[in-house]
């Protein structure tokens, strides 16, 4: 059976991004390993490609194949982060410990952790499945509506996919109960129903020049990572109770949804995206230099990495301004 793969390099890009921005470069996958036992940790992060990267590529190929947008880009990223969580490594339902920390206690009720689920669900749509797609495409324009393979290559993507999820089940303990796996599966479905469902155009930016700076759209990038820590200062005090803290999370992203909406033009629009994920980056790069020194030594030169390929991407981005003419690259798509 012949499989097809058109465009190699935007594959490997998005492939690599989807892991290596929620797992190496926050953390949760230590980077300090390569150094002393590198056939462990290319072996994780080969499960993390094998998790995040197919996932990413299965949504991604959905999005074009059905003319669909952020929003449904969104919405299965949300449903992706629900699998993850949920079905594959089980943090949704976690009674102690790594990762969820204090989280088992504040926000959770009836054997979940609402609050953990909630900041994480929205963490991957965003960081796992939205940033690495919007980096990808800014890198490989020339590709952004075309589809990247066929069917029997989706077929088997899906299957590494499945697969994997499988086998983080079958490793890790604490699964949901019957009511809770029901419910959660529910919830991804519904995601996935509304993700086909949405107009391809719910979030598109609208026409004309953007009227938000540079520094406005490093920052609105930077907020929803933002709002998180500060939910985990919460859970440190409980000064307020946890469905404030959840709808506190419910607030920024929406306020800067609405944001984008409202202040976002078509005109230079590659610049604004760029600006975005610089802000949703540089906050984690901060977040990386406060844990360096007490939790994961060495995540400073996954930070360089980033900012190398930012420079690089900035410097793409000039290179193809003085190529193409004023507003011949405008792209809708927010």
């Amino acid at each position: 059976m012949r499989i097809l793969i058109r465009p190699r390099l935007p594959v490997l890009a998005l492939l690599l991004l989807a892991p290596a921005i929620p797992e190496l470069l926050t953390g949760s996958t230590p980077v300090t390993p390569l150094f002393y036992n590198p056939f462990a940790f290319l072996l994780s992060f080969a499960f993390d490609v094998a998790l995040y990267g197919t996932g990413a590529l299965l949504i991604r190929e959905f999005a074009v194949a059905f003319d669909k947008g952020w929003a449904s880009i969104l919405l299965a990223g949300a449903a992706y982060g629900i699998a993850e969580e949920g079905f594959a490594v089980h943090t949704f339902f976690e009674p102690s410990g790594n990762p969820v920390g204090l989280l088992a206690v504040y926000g959770h009720a009836f054997g979940v952790n609402w609050l953990w689920a909630l900041g994480l669900t929205i963490f991957h749509a965003t960081y796992s499945i939205s940033l690495p797609i919007l980096l990808t495409q800014l890198w490989f324009p020339g590709v952004r509506k075309v589809r990247w393979f066929d069917g029997a290559a989706i077929a088997l993507i899906a299957l590494v996919y499945l697969f994997t999820v499988v086998v983080f089940d079958l490793s890790v303990g604490h699964r949901a109960s019957p009511g809770a796996f029901l419910l959660f599966l529910g919830i991804a479905l519904a995601l996935l129903v509304l993700a086909y469902r949405v107009p391809g155009n719910l979030l598109r930016a609208r026409a004309g020049p953007s009227k938000l700076g540079p520094w406005a759209l490093v920052l609105a990038g930077s907020a929803s990572f933002l709002a998180w820590i500060v939910v985990l200062v919460m859970a440190s005090g409980h000064p307020v109770p946890a469905w404030v803290a959840a709808l506190f999370l419910f607030v920024v992203n929406g306020a800067v949804l609405f944001l984008l909406l409202r202040r976002v033009g078509t005109e230079r629009l590659e610049w604004s995206k760029f600006y975005f994920a610089t802000g949703m980056l540089g906050i984690l790069f901060v977040w990386d230099v406060v844990i360096a020194e007490f939790m994961v030594p060495g995540i400073v030169l996954v930070t360089a990495v980033f900012v190398y390929l930012l420079f690089r991407l900035r410097a793409t981005l000039r290179a193809r301004e003085t190529r193409v003419p004023l507003g011949a690259s405008a792209d809708a798509a927010l």
